[in-house]
């Protein structure tokens, strides 16, 4: 399933060739995150023509609505949403921490209360892949407990107990036909319990490992300190998923480290207020600055925004609510994230990827509206 094709010599960057029911992916790679089976304000047109590979869907949304019965009904989530690539669906392990409010963690599973109707909802291991086989996703994720970063020693332990358990039986249910199936990693910033958790999950012999519970909050050198206390851990001939993040500098600097995959809402979410990424960080593109700026969002990017629009039109739309204008900062943004991961490819493949990182997290300035952004418990993803 997963080649790995080359190894960086100067840093664990890899070079590998991930291969699905729906076809290939090269890594490392961005998946966009389409929760409730549709990126936000972008078609599958738009997606394929900025180079997307895969995309998420969420088990725990989707299961709500529209319901098993109507995507069972149109053949599947590749045919219900018209996308024929891959799809990775996340278990609903993340709603575990997201919707901490409305939910109630049991020995077999997790209790949802409903966020539409108040309904009750139970999630466990056999439940959630029982929805990915109908989903019929390429990669599902086994269900996990994602506890806060900063739960006390005792929760994160049972916290990690659970997932072991539940991994053991997400592992014995019925797939569909093709689907490969991921581990979790859970443990926090504590190092014995993250080595406990992946090597356990290891002898499962899972298609491939996810780092979990990051990107929930907490500051970003325990971010980073959480996936190397895991990848350390995780064989070199499996697919590694740091989930949940983050910023082009940081996918960059966890390339850096040895991962694979990546997926955020953070594209999408910040364009819906405005505000652009280009490979020098973040801005706000309703600032007054840009009122008679007639320059692309990011000079050199060829992405149709970049291709048609100026940021002076662009801040106008966004002031006037217009829905083109987010819908274009939305395009810009998702092709931006893309974008890094093919020249993290080809500076790889080329043997000059530490150049490469050390350039680019030189040139990237760190954002406060991203940041802020990245600290949202969001149920988005």
């Amino acid at each position: 399933m997963f080649e790995l094709l080359k190894t960086d010599s100067h840093t664990k960057a890899r070079l590998g060739k991930l291969t699905t029911a729906h076809g290939v992916i090269e890594t490392p790679v961005f998946m966009p995150v389409g929760t409730q089976a549709s990126v936000k304000a972008l078609d599958p047109r738009e997606l394929n023509e900025m180079g997307t590979q895969i995309i998420l869907g969420n088990t725990y949304h989707l299961n709500l609505r529209p319901g098993l019965d109507v995507i069972r009904a149109a053949g599947g989530l590749h045919k219900f949403m018209n996308w024929e690539k891959p799809i990775l669906t996340d278990s609903g392990g993340f709603q575990v921490f997201s919707l901490a409010k409305i939910r109630k963690v049991k020995e077999h599973g997790v209790e949802f209360r409903s966020h539409l109707d108040g309904s009750l909802l139970f999630i466990g291991p056999k439940e959630s892949m029982e929805i990915q086989r109908v989903l019929g996703s390429d990669i599902a994720m086994v269900f996990d407990e994602c506890p806060p970063h900063d739960a006390p020693a005792k929760e994160q332990r049972l916290a990690v107990e659970r997932t072991i358990r539940w991994a053991r039986e997400c592992r014995e249910q019925p797939r569909a036909d093709g689907q490969k199936v991921f581990g979790i990693v859970q443990g926090g910033s504590d190092a014995a319990l993250r080595e406990q958790c992946a090597k356990a999950l290891v002898e499962m012999e899972f298609d491939g490992y996810a780092i979990g519970g990051v990107s929930v909050g907490e500051p970003e050198p325990e971010m980073m300190r959480a996936i190397e206390l895991a990848e350390s851990h995780l064989p070199a001939h499996k697919a590694r998923y740091a989930m949940g993040l983050g910023t082009p500098a940081q996918m960059v600097e966890l390339v850096a480290r040895g991962v694979d995959m990546f997926d955020c809402v953070l594209p999408t979410r910040i364009a819906r207020t405005g505000t652009a990424v280009t490979h020098n960080g973040a801005f706000g593109l309703k600032g007054a600055s840009y009122k008679t700026d007639f320059g692309p969002i990011e000079e050199g990017c060829e992405c149709y925004a970049c291709r048609t629009f100026t940021r002076a039109y662009l801040r106008h739309l966004l002031r006037a609510n217009e829905i083109l204008g987010l819908r274009m900062v939305s395009v810009h943004n998702s092709h931006l994230y893309l974008k890094v991961m093919t020249e993290v490819r080809a500076a790889i493949a080329a043997g000059t990827f530490a150049d490469f990182c050390r350039e680019f997290i030189a040139n990237y300035k760190p954002s406060q509206k991203i940041l802020a952004a990245r600290k949202m418990a969001s149920d988005e993803r």
